[in-house]
């Protein structure tokens, strides 16, 4: 893998640990917070030209369809989501109720619980998903540096 690539994962995937700490100023409970499966979600221009890069290192696709624009691929146990004309920026993608190979948990920490949790502990949402809710859901926040988070649930509440 070439140094940089590793250097950009390696950090991705620190930042996905620091994000999980939160903010050490405002603890939450002593319970962990369960965020889901984890991708880097990528901005691209060329969602083909960005597939068959991302071939060359070893990753396969294992979601998505090429002609509505996005693709997950897979590595190992490293997701990466590819998504041309979608999003802004780059940015932490987290999929509460989904085992890391993408299938459906039987029980989990639903986004509205997660949501709740984190508006106690002082972190400031940029979008909100309705707290009544029972089926999908996301929210997003950005970390202290300006890097967009999503947590993005794409199963029900669990009962």
């Amino acid at each position: 893998m070439h140094p940089t690539l590793r250097t950009a994962l390696a950090s991705a995937l620190l930042g996905a640990a620091a994000l999980a700490a939160l903010d050490p100023r405002a603890p939450m409970d002593d319970s962990t917070l369960e965020l889901g499966n984890f991708s880097v979600s990528l901005t691209v221009k060329d969602i083909a030209a960005s597939r068959a890069f991302y071939e060359k290192l070893g990753f396969r696709q294992v979601g998505g369809v090429q002609e509505q624009n996005w693709l997950v691929l897979q590595n190992g146990s490293t997701k990466v989501g590819l998504f041309q004309g979608m999003f802004d920026r780059n940015m932490l993608t987290f999929n509460p109720g989904w085992d890391s190979n993408g299938k459906p948990l039987e029980s989990f920490t639903d986004v509205r619980e997660i949501q709740a949790r984190l508006d106690a502990a002082g972190i400031e949402l940029t979008t909100r998903t309705d707290p009544d809710g029972t089926d999908i859901g996301h929210i997003a926040m950005l970390d202290p540096d300006g890097n967009p988070v999503l947590i993005d649930q794409h199963v029900p509440k669990p009962k």
